[in-house]
């Protein structure tokens, strides 16, 4: 069975600027507050202790217990909430969209890296506490990228209109979801927890938000993570210093720009507008725009003077809302947060931020990568294992990996490097007689140089392809089994449910993720349930 390790920046699936990033190359290294080691979270602990609003704290554990008052938890996320007004006490914190069902697989991957983060940090800072959090995105309204989840290469889709914030949803309609999703999942022991499980949450709960929480909580409670709908007026009251700089001065869009320079070489996740705020109702999400002294919200025909837009947000802060550019300031001012673990396109924008941060004079979070996994099952292991494929083999590009088979199997050498290197050999050789003799030679050398290496690297293609042909058997098999470990050529974990695996492995899957992420070693982790 193949046992080796693979890195993130090895595995051919992360971008540059996250490869740069893992490297610590220099620079970006002003882009962030501190790199994720153990020893760094010392000075991000005592950095974060120095200007955190400790009367944030009792505002944030009675907006949690309001939030979580209808539903039955675990003590030990009792404790954890119970723990945030304490001084010393801190948060891990991941964000994510309210994916129905789940959604894919990292949804899983980003809040088991927040808990065992939370664990390591405890075990080198027992005098600290520290509280794994998962921050709803329950205002998003892009509500097309959370309508649907895959399960075994079907779709299902929630067939209905939103333009307002997500979390405030109805689950009208997901009856219908549920049924269909229920007729895939089948019979037996595992299949009937997920049912029970997702009518609990889908079918039992008033809005997408309550149904998000309860279904993490059940997977996750018991290992004390703490569930947060940031879109809530006691919080925002908290936030509403920031949104008013915002609105007056435009400090985001300035300070976002200028470190966009700095990126110029990468592609740009995020551009900041004039004004990075939306004003919400439950029906509508929409931008603030500043136009001739009058602020307007864009596709109505609201509008309000500077006096009566300041008013409405001392009035009603809960309808301001922070677009991708402010929702991390908004994160970091309401929780005595440390890190932030999200994915690489996450950590791409949240590099745009730190001069952000830095001019809201609030401390920026150590940007933690989440987990990558690779789910395997053991008959896919055994596969690899009788095919002689290493982990390493299967993350290959399916070209490069359908050659390497070919050379390796072949009687013949396919690889004319040898060859390739004497006949430049035996043209270095023509070319200094060529300069001695008349140097208008010279080009003629390169030609016929060129010519005869573009010969070999024909012929060597043919005999490659013929080969192929030999060998389509072994290839077929070497394919499938890649096909069904990177679905379309891509990464499992962004498309793959979690359901399609608990049901042959129940909660034993679950376990098997906890002791296998490590989240501070850069490694993408293969696991066979």
């Amino acid at each position: 069975m193949p046992t080796d390790c693979i890195s993130y920046q090895d595995s051919g699936y992360f971008t540059p600027i996250m490869n740069d990033y893992l490297d610590q190359k220099e620079q970006l290294q002003s882009l962030y507050n501190r790199f994720p080691t153990l020893e760094n979270f010392k000075t991000q602990i005592i950095e974060k202790q120095s200007n955190y609003a400790d009367a944030n704290r009792a505002v944030l554990v009675s907006v949690l217990k309001n939030q979580y008052a209808n539903i039955t938890i675990s003590d030990l996320t009792l404790e954890n909430i119970a723990a945030l007004e304490q001084t010393n006490t801190f948060t891990i914190t991941t964000g994510h969209q309210l994916n129905l069902f789940t959604g894919p697989l990292y949804f899983l991957y980003k809040i088991i890296s927040v808990i065992n983060l939370t664990k390591e940090l405890k075990d080198t800072y027992p005098d600290k506490n520290f509280v794994p959090v998962y921050w709803m995105a329950t205002e998003d309204h892009d509500f097309d990228e959370i309508n649907y989840f895959n399960f075994k290469d079907k779709k299902l889709r929630w067939n209905r209109e939103s333009s307002g914030p997500v979390g405030r949803l109805s689950t009208d309609g997901l009856s219908e979801v549920f049924k269909t999703f229920s007729g895939e999942l089948g019979m037996g022991k595992n299949a009937e927890e997920l049912k029970k499980l997702f009518e609990d949450a889908y079918i039992n709960h008033a809005t997408l938000a309550e149904a998000t929480r309860f279904l993490a909580d059940k997977i996750f409670g018991s290992y004390g993570l703490v569930i947060l709908d940031a879109d809530d007026a006691d919080l925002k009251k908290r936030f509403i210093p920031y949104v008013k700089e915002e609105l007056l001065h435009q400090t985001s869009h300035q300070k976002v720009a200028e470190t966009a320079e700095l990126l110029s070489a990468y592609k740009i996740q995020v551009n900041p507008r004039e004004i990075n705020l939306f004003y919400i109702e439950d029906d509508f999400r929409e931008r603030i725009i500043l136009e001739d002294g009058v602020y307007l919200i864009n596709n109505t025909e609201i509008k309000f003077t500077e006096k009566e837009l300041l008013n409405e947000l001392e009035q009603h802060p809960e309808k301001f809302s922070p677009n991708v550019i402010m929702r991390p300031l908004y994160q970091e001012v309401v929780l005595p947060n440390l890190a932030y673990i999200g994915g690489g396109g996450e950590l791409a924008y949240w590099l745009e931020l730190k001069s952000y941060f830095e001019a809201s004079k609030v401390t920026f979070p150590v940007l933690l990568l989440r987990n990558s996994v690779l789910l395997a099952t053991e008959k896919q292991a055994k596969k690899a294992d009788k095919l002689e494929l290493s982990w390493n083999d299967l993350f290959k590009k399916q070209f490069d990996l359908k050659e390497k088979i070919v050379k390796k199997a072949s009687k013949f050498t396919l690889d004319f490097s040898e060859q390739k290197q004497f006949l430049q050999a035996q043209f270095d050789t023509l070319r200094k007689m060529a300069q001695k003799t008349d140097s208008s030679f010279i080009g003629a050398v390169n030609a016929q140089e060129t010519k005869q290496i573009k010969g070999l690297n024909a012929l060597e293609k043919r005999m490659i392809k013929a080969e192929k042909k030999h060998y389509a058997d072994i290839l077929e098999r070497v394919t499938d089994l890649q096909n069904e470990l990177f679905p379309n050529q891509s990464l499992q974990e962004r498309k793959a449910n979690f359901s399609e695996f608990y049901l042959e492995s129940g909660d034993t899957m679950i376990e098997q993720l906890f002791a296998a992420l490590k989240p501070l070693e850069q490694q993408f982790e293969i696991v066979v349930v």
